[in-house]
């Protein structure tokens, strides 16, 4: 990997890190007592203000890779009469990456940052929020590969989706 390349996708892991850090932690509505215990009854993924936007198919995927990847993170957790975990994704940005070389800044140019933002809502069997943890991921333009590969981008959506999930399950609380 070329130094510039260490140094942007340094910066970006730096800039999600402290995000994850200074942003507020799990709200809770009342306590989600039972949660570790009970199980998660169910995994939702609201992209609704994605289609609102006009993300249409982008955001259909997004939905489809972040219900897959949550449902393989929080495996241990589903199956009970918990909660069930809805995440609302309020913005998804897929930055134009054309390599990479160049660009303006010390690591070789801005917007080589794609971002996830989004709600994390465990909802009780009366409709009440019990935790909400709103959350920022961001990853690399480059995750998905080649730039020039029609396929890139989609596999762009697939790879925040897995970020996001990964990072949601660090998040919440068990009890």
């Amino acid at each position: 990997m070329r130094p510039e390349r260490r140094h942007a996708a340094g910066a970006a892991i730096g800039l999600a890190l402290l995000l994850w850090i200074s942003a507020p932690g799990p709200t809770r509505a009342e306590p989600s007592a039972g949660f570790a215990a009970a199980g998660l009854s169910g995994i939702r993924v609201d992209v609704q203000p994605l289609l609102a936007q006009g993300a249409g198919a982008q955001a259909l995927a997004l939905r489809d890779d972040l219900t897959a990847a949550l449902r393989a993170e929080f495996a241990d957790r589903l199956g009970g009469p918990g909660p069930v975990l809805v995440v609302r994704i309020k913005g998804l940005s897929i930055n134009p990456y054309a390599g990479g070389e160049g660009g303006r800044g010390r690591f070789g140019g801005g917007g080589q940052t794609d971002y996830l933002d989004g709600d994390a809502l465990l909802v009780g069997r009366r409709g009440e929020v019990l935790a909400r943890h709103p959350q920022l991921s961001a990853t690399p333009a480059s995750s998905g590969g080649a730039w020039y590969d029609p396929e890139s981008e989609r596999r762009r959506v697939a790879a925040i989706a897995g970020h996001y999930a990964g990072w949601l399950r660090r998040a919440l609380p068990r009890d």
